[in-house]
């Protein structure tokens, strides 16, 4: 495996890391609301920052993935599959 090959994965793991931990978040505050606003019924601000900064954040380590898989050479991967298709 060569570096571009490996930093396209790693782009690519925490890209879906990113997604995941973005719906768990928003699964808590759904469960657990009272801990997430204010006395006014407001979302604190460390909330805001979460609920928008990790889509914000999967959505451009997805497109480092794409430039990443572009410079490395890598084929388009099939849908569900996590390492790049082997080069005949």
């Amino acid at each position: 495996m060569s570096i571009g090959q490996l930093i396209w994965l790693v782009f690519r793991i925490g890209k879906w890391a990113a997604w995941v931990s973005f719906f768990a978040y928003t699964v808590a505050v759904v469960l657990d609301r009272p801990s997430y606003v204010s006395m006014y019924g407001l979302l604190l601000r460390s909330t805001e920052v979460w609920l928008f900064g990790l889509p914000v954040l999967a959505v451009t380590l997805g497109f480092l993935e794409l430039m990443m898989r572009e410079r490395a050479g890598i084929a388009r991967p099939n849908y569900f599959r996590l390492m790049p298709p082997t080069s005949n």
